[in-house]
């Protein structure tokens, strides 16, 4: 079954060099455990929430805001696609991801006919 995870956090959130270097080590030992488990299928950091547009159309008329759609702290900064047996292997998947520690993972099942 597939999912789509939502990695995010705080993005104000300021980590020391060390702990950014330790962040992109641990993410990139996560990306080849899962890689080499077959469970992810892809992934990728997204621009911030000040690259992001909200598009909307209400009565025909086509509006745009800058910004991302909801202004909470925190904002979705990634995304992987899971190919997990079940559920249970998707939280196991995204409780070893290391934003889990600091932020949020969000699994989300694909819609099924």
């Amino acid at each position: 079954m597939k999912y789509l995870m939502f990695v995010g956090g705080d993005e104000t959130l300021e980590l020391t060099p060390e702990e950014g270097r330790q962040m992109g080590a641990d993410t990139e030992a996560w990306v080849n455990e899962m890689d080499g488990r077959g469970v992810r299928v892809m992934g990728q950091r997204l621009g911030g929430t000040s690259e992001a547009t909200t598009v909307r159309v209400r009565d025909d008329e086509v509006l745009v805001a800058d910004g991302p759609f909801a202004e909470t702290k925190e904002q979705i900064g990634g995304f992987d696609i899971l190919e997990c047996v079940d559920l249970d292997e998707a939280i196991e998947v995204a409780s070893k991801h290391p934003v889990a520690k600091i932020g949020f993972l969000e699994v989300r099942p694909f819609w099924q006919d």
